[in-house]
Order: C-alpha cells, then sequence, then structure tokens
C-alpha cells in the first residue's frame, strides 16, 4: 500500500531537495563563495592609518557608542579593525535612504521613479554614485575625528581611496549576489557582518567564563543565549505577522471572457516599516557624541553626556524609545499611500467587505495602518532598549563586565534576512514542484 503523502517534509528533506535542483545548487554555492570574498577582503587593512592609536581608541569604553558603534555593528568589526571594508556597505543604506526621501521630495526623481525598468535602472545608477562619494566623505571624517589618520596629507587621500573603493566592492559584490546568486544580496552581506559581530561577542563571553573560578560568567552566559533565543523568536513571530483585508472583485465581462468574481486579499505587515527607524534613532542618538570626538571631549557639555546619555542610563534608553516611535510614525507615513491603494482597488473593480469605495476606503486602510503602526512602534521600542536595560542591571550587579554582544536592530536585521531569504528560495522550489522548506 503506498504511503500517503501529507504535502509536508522535514526541514532537512527540504534542504535535501533544494539541493537536488542544480539550478539553485549553483546560485548557492555562487553565493557562498561571494560572502567568503566578502569576508576575506574585510581583513585588508586600510593605508594610511595609524593603528596603534586606532587599537587604543578600540579598547576604550567609548568605542561601543554612538555612531562608531553602529558602523562597527553593521561590518563585523571591520571598522573596529580599520581594514578597506571599514564602511561596508552602510554608505549603501545611506545612499538609498536619501534617494528614497528624493523621490518623495523631488518630482522630478519621482517620475523617473515611475517611468518603469528604464527609470529605476537611472535611480540605481545614481544611487550607486551617491554611495561612493559618501563613503568618500564618511571615511575620511570618521577616521579623522577619532584621529588615527596619519598627519600627512596624501594619507587622508589613501585613507578616503581605500574604503571608498571597499564600499564599491562590497556593493558588486551585493548585486552579484542578487542577479546570480540567491538574491538580496546587500542583505545578505549585512547578515554576515552582523553574524561575524555575534560570533566574535559570544566567543568572548565564553573565553572568560572558562577563565572564570566561578559559576557566575555561565550563568550569566546561558541567561544572555536565553535572551537571544527569546529575542529571535518574538522577532520571527512578529516578523511573519500580516494584517489580512479581505477583498472581493465583482465579475466584468470583456469581450467573451469573463474576469473577477472572486475574493482576494491584502496583505498588511505587522511591522512593515523594519529597521529603518532603530538606525535613523540611533543614528540621532550618535550624531552628538560624533561632533563631540571631532571638537574634543573636555567641555562641560561632552561630560555631561559622557555622564547621562551612555547606553545603559535610563535618559538615553528613554530618549532613543520616543525617538523610535516617532520615526516609526515618520517612515510609515511615507511608505504607506492608502489614499493610492483604495484607488487601485476601486479601479480593479474591488471593494473591500462592509466599507464604501474611494474615500472610506483609503480612511479604512489608514486606520488599520495606524493601529499597526501603533503596535509597530511599541514592539521597536521595547525591543531596543531591552538588551540595555540588561546590560545596565547585569553591570550594576558587578556581574557583566561587558555589554551584550548584541543589539536589537541586529538580531531583527538578521532574522529579517533569513526570512526573506527563505521565502525566496521556497517561491523557487514551488516552482519546481518541490514542498517548501516548512
Amino acid at each position: 500500500m503506498a504511503k500517503k503523502n501529507t504535502g509536508k517534509t522535514s526541514v532537512w528533506q527540504s534542504l535535501r531537495n533544494m539541493w537536488k535542483v542544480k539550478d539553485i545548487r549553483k546560485k548557492l554555492i555562487y553565493t557562498f563563495l561571494m560572502l567568503v570574498l566578502f569576508r576575506l577582503v574585510s581583513v585588508i587593512p586600510a593605508p594610511g592609518i595609524n593603528y596603534e592609536a586606532a587599537k587604543a581608541y578600540m579598547n576604550s569604553a567609548s568605542s561601543n557608542d554612538g555612531i562608531f558603534g553602529l558602523v562597527n555593528m553593521m561590518t563585523g568589526n571591520s571598522f573596529s579593525q580599520m581594514t578597506i571594508m571599514a564602511m561596508g556597505i552602510t554608505p549603501y543604506i545611506n545612499s538609498s535612504i536619501i534617494m528614497q526621501l528624493l523621490t518623495i521630495a523631488i518630482p522630478a526623481l519621482e517620475r523617473l521613479q515611475k517611468s518603469g525598468p528604464d527609470g529605476q535602472k537611472k535611480i540605481a545608477q545614481i544611487t550607486r554614485y551617491v554611495t561612493v562619494g559618501l563613503a568618500v566623505i564618511q571615511a575620511i571624517g570618521i577616521s579623522a575625528s577619532l584621529r588615527v589618520i596619519n598627519p600627512e596629507w596624501y594619507n587622508y587621500v589613501l585613507v578616503g581611496v581605500s574604503m571608498a573603493g571597499g564600499t564599491a566592492l562590497a556593493m558588486w559584490i551585493g548585486e552579484r549576489i542578487t542577479e546570480k546568486g540567491i538574491g538580496n544580496g546587500i542583505s545578505l552581506l549585512i547578515f554576515a557582518g552582523i553574524i561575524s559581530g555575534l560570533f566574535n561577542g559570544f566567543s568572548s563571553l565564553i573565553m572568560e567564563a572558562i577563565k572564570g573560578t566561578t559559576i557566575t560568567p555561565w550563568l550569566v552566559l546561558l541567561g544572555i543565549l536565553l535572551l537571544a533565543l527569546v529575542m529571535t523568536v518574538l522577532i520571527t513571530f512578529v516578523d511573519m505577522g500580516v494584517r489580512r483585508i479581505q477583498v472581493q472583485y465583482a465579475k466584468r465581462v470583456a469581450g467573451r471572457k469573463m474576469y473577477g468574481g472572486m475574493n482576494s486579499i491584502l496583505p498588511l505587515k505587522v511591522v512593515s516599516v523594519g529597521v529603518l527607524p532603530l538606525i535613523f534613532a540611533y543614528s540621532f542618538m550618535a550624531f552628538p557624541s560624533t561632533i563631540i570626538q571631532i571638537v574634543g571631549k573636555g567641555g562641560e557639555f561632552a561630560k555631561w553626556w559622557a555622564r547621562n546619555m551612555n547606553q545603559t542610563s535610563a535618559l538615553y534608553m528613554i530618549i532613543t524609545a520616543l525617538l523610535i516611535v516617532a520615526f516609526t510614525y515618520f517612515y510609515s507615513s511615507i511608505s504607506f499611500q492608502s489614499d493610492e491603494m483604495a484607488k487601485n482597488i476601486q479601479q480593479q473593480g474591488g471593494v473591500v467587505p462592509h466599507v464604501r469605495p474611494g474615500r472610506p476606503t483609503a480612511d479604512f486602510l489608514k486606520r488599520t495602518n495606524g493601529r499597526l503602526t501603533l503596535f509597530a512602534a511599541l514592539f521597536l521600542a521595547v525591543l531596543a532598549t531591552l538588551p540595555n536595560v540588561v546590560t545596565a542591571l547585569l553591570l550594576k550587579s558587578g556581574k557583566l563586565d561587558t555589554q551584550i554582544p548584541f543589539a536589537a536592530s541586529s538580531l531583527l536585521i538578521a532574522v529579517s534576512v533569513v526570512l526573506e531569504t527563505k521565502r525566496q528560495l521556497d517561491d523557487q522550489l514551488v516552482s519546481r514542484n518541490y514542498d517548501t522548506l516548512f
């Protein structure tokens, strides 16, 4: 008697099925090799850097604060080592955000973006140029503010050119992964950097536990691992959450064929803003620290900021949480166009049950998205402050000498990239009549 196929397979069986597909196997191997290349070039030192001064700063407590800690997290510690990948892919992220905002503010760019593939190709080309320019400015500006560049003028040129070249190479690798690999190339580069940083952080905690003479370091390590696991599960659950809005389409006749007469689902993600509010809030809070590093640390404001606005202080966490809420609402307001969505539904002959077409549908979508935005803002604010709260409690109790080796933004980015990559692989498997991973 034949065994009944339930339509479900284990994870390992799905992975084996994926590996059996020649095209996907080639893409996986290509992606892996490109990621290996990315990590290999991340250890090449940048010319023109005074590595003794850089090492002295990176060993200081302030190296994890402000924009420097954010860049170091995004680059997988390449910034702390001052390699040619010190800026990583962060200039590309910044330029993409800038271009996204400019397409809303400048009508010419908005028309170019809506003009089809050719217009979007031009937008992507402009984004690349902006990325290289930002990489040069950030590399020289940040390195000069840390006073780690050798005094000769040509060293500034070497730092700018080498680190901007590293960013351009990272951007090229990401585009090749998107084109010839499994896709999502830029996000996978960020993921690789974050995973590298997490591995180094947890390795340090394990070494401290091994060198310890009591069981306390092991308990702290176990607690941090448990916290990371809980946050990962929670982020996964919320990231996959959607608000499904039912849309009914009326029947219409075109020639001899009949269209419509079916129900569809309009999915609205619970956290549609992703990690951008966290990046905006961290960058905003890092701005005074950056200015202090450039101007000097001897002023009264610098002393007050160091005393009251470190990452484990209550005031810092409260202001950061409020900024995350504000930026969540801001980004949601510019990315969610309820009027346009309602217009498209009406033009396609659709209607939301119990809601009149036109303006009432737009108001309904706006109201629904407002509730989702409120939940997303509170969720991201709590998620961002939780590791800092735990770090503050452990530091106060004397059970931890360093900060927790992960932030909410790093976990959120890592989980989001894994889920998005999984969805893309699932789509490729389904298109070849294979079972999905889950």
